[in-house]
């Protein structure tokens, strides 16, 4: 027959160690995982931000090109549709010409017997009208062009410009997010750290009792 144990000597100390050991071990892994998700979370999210600003930066652009390829469309059927009228015109002028002319200018070009026949060949008023407003429209629409396509490309520096700047914003506040959340788990780590030392004599001893569990109820995670 084994002698009776010494007095005051717990016999269930050491399971309730054991059981004590274990269960900081449970709420040590489950703060981990949580950080982990948390990370992983986070992660996501700034993934979707960064990829909703690339699409938004993507579709500026397509439209800023369907823009101009509407104005250079645009553009060049007013420049065709203008050509179209001054030649139509042109040859209606040439027609009525051809229809005004009589038998007086022919006898007129007969002349004086011994003389010869004028050998003015200038062009009518009218033609030289005609062609000195042609010219003037020409450069009007030449003027017009370069304008229209020196504003296109001021408005594409504006919007590459635009780009880059929100680019480098969100270079910025990206860095901002990673140094916070950097700052966040440095933190959480050191907390549970110093939790852990604190609580390690205890657990090593054995005198642990529910205030030891309590607590980790009201830490920050």
């Amino acid at each position: 027959m084994m002698p009776p144990g010494l007095l005051g000597e717990d016999p269930d100390s050491e399971s309730r160690r054991q059981r004590q050991r274990e269960q900081l071990r449970e709420w040590l892994i489950q703060q981990q995982s949580e950080l982990a998700a948390e990370r992983h979370q986070r992660k996501i999210e700034e993934q979707r931000y960064d990829q909703s600003r690339v699409d938004m930066d993507n579709k500026a652009l397509q439209l800023q090109s369907t823009e101009m390829e509407r104005r250079k469309a645009a553009t060049l059927a007013t420049k065709e549709y203008n050509l179209a009228k001054i030649e139509e015109k042109r040859h209606q002028e040439e027609e009525h010409n051809d229809e005004g002319v009589d038998v007086e200018p022919t006898l007129g070009m007969v002349g004086v017997p011994g003389l010869c026949p004028s050998s003015d060949r200038r062009a009518p008023p009218e033609s030289l009208q005609h062609i000195i407003q042609f010219q003037k429209y020409q450069i009007e629409e030449k003027k017009r062009v370069e304008q229209e396509r020196k504003r296109e490309e001021e408005q594409h520096d504006r919007v590459r410009l635009d780009s880059a700047r929100t680019a480098l914003l969100i270079e910025r506040q990206q860095a901002r997010l990673n140094k916070q959340l950097r700052r966040h788990l440095d933190s959480t780590n050191v907390k549970l750290a110093e939790i852990h030392k604190q609580q390690k004599p205890d657990i090593e001893r054995g005198c642990i009792d529910d205030s030891f569990f309590s607590k980790f109820n009201t830490c920050s995670r």
